[in-house]
């Protein structure tokens, strides 16, 4: 039951109870995306029974994580937007991929049911441009036969936190309406056009299930564990696709992790006729040089376990693991995480 509670609370309540269940000072500590907390505090949960050691992870979305793990107030830093290869160089740091999921859009409309209403890119780009104002618009409507569409306005909910889940979104958006990319664009953050900001996944989570007639976008667990409704997304291909696991793996199965600078791979708009088009990993970030060796040791082992161990608990929270190969080319880049003294930790 505890478990439970974690993931379905606010981050600033999450954080409480994890140190108050015990944190000691031995306790690696990160900071960063709420996309992936709810794997991590299972991953968290099962690797302090397994080793006695914990892992304390505040959700307080990618910005500041990587605020964060720039000050080195954090053993590591996680961001759901990779940094690019100059940044990483820049800051001293490195990257790696942890787990993969989808970013969901998902509605509070009465009388209609989880997956009775299909958006394509473009429509959801109207609805979030102000341009679509009403749940039975011909657009939506069109998309979406059989569903009960009220004339009722729609309340648009989006991120107010500096966050890897928007860059996801507005990234996907940028790239299926080019009004979208000419008038707002993609970032961590954006100037909303219209609507009501939530902090963190959770945040839009709690506003979508109290308003009626609301839309909003959170990852897929987020969407499971609160019991809200989400959409089916027209694909790169023309594919009327369902949120889950095999179309969020469909979209990662292109991915050339070797190929990219950084591993900065970005998953949103993937061709396939299974692909889930709002798609994307989560990434680690970690200093090169560390001052503190023994911390940075246990982050890697934490993520090893996690690697080797975690695979069916992300399974059950429709995350999608990172494939052996992409494991063994993870644990390659680990080496380049040195001591003072220039000594590889792994």
């Amino acid at each position: 039951m505890m478990q439970k509670t974690f993931l379905l609370r606010g981050a600033g309540f999450v954080a409480a109870v994890v140190l108050a269940a015990g944190a000691h000072a031995a306790d690696i500590t990160g900071a960063g995306a709420t996309f992936p907390y709810p794997i991590y505090a299972k991953w968290a949960d099962a690797y302090k029974k397994a080793t006695g050691n914990g892992m304390n992870y505040q959700s307080i979305g990618s910005g500041g994580g990587i605020k964060q793990i720039r000050a080195k107030t954090v053993h590591f830093g996680a961001s759901d937007k990779p940094l690019s290869a100059a940044d990483l160089a820049k800051d001293g740091m490195m990257q790696f991929p942890a787990i993969m999921g989808g970013v969901v859009p998902v509605y509070n409309v009465k009388g209609v049911t989880a997956g009775q209403i299909t958006l394509s890119g473009a429509v959801l780009a109207d609805i979030y441009l102000g341009k679509i104002k009403k749940w039975n618009d011909p657009a939506i409507a069109t998309l979406s036969p059989g569903a009960k569409l009220p004339d009722k306005a729609i309340s648009v909910v989006h991120r107010s936190d500096g966050s890897g889940t928007t860059f996801l979104f507005t990234n996907y958006l940028s790239k299926a309406s080019p009004a979208w990319k000419s008038g707002v664009g993609e970032g961590t953050a954006v100037k909303w056009p219209t609507g009501v900001g939530g902090k963190g996944n959770e945040g839009v989570a709690n506003y979508v299930g109290r308003i009626t007639g609301s839309i909003g976008y959170v990852e897929y667990a987020y969407a499971k564990q609160n019991k809200l409704a989400h959409a089916r997304m027209l694909n790169h291909d023309g594919g009327a696709v369902e949120p889950d696991q095999d179309s969020f793996k469909a979209a990662a199965a292109g991915a050339d992790w070797a190929g990219t600078p950084g591993m900065a791979v970005i998953l949103t708009d993937q061709p396939g006729k299974a692909s889930w088009p709002i798609t994307g990993a989560s990434f680690i970030l970690m200093h090169v040089k560390q001052d503190n060796a023994a911390a940075a040791k246990e982050v890697l082992k934490f993520f090893e376990w996690s690697f080797k161990n975690g695979d069916p608990m992300a399974a059950a929270l429709d995350y999608v693991a990172m494939p052996a190969p992409v494991v063994k080319l993870i644990a390659g880049k680990w080496r380049d995480i040195k001591d003072a003294a220039g000594k590889s930790i792994y």
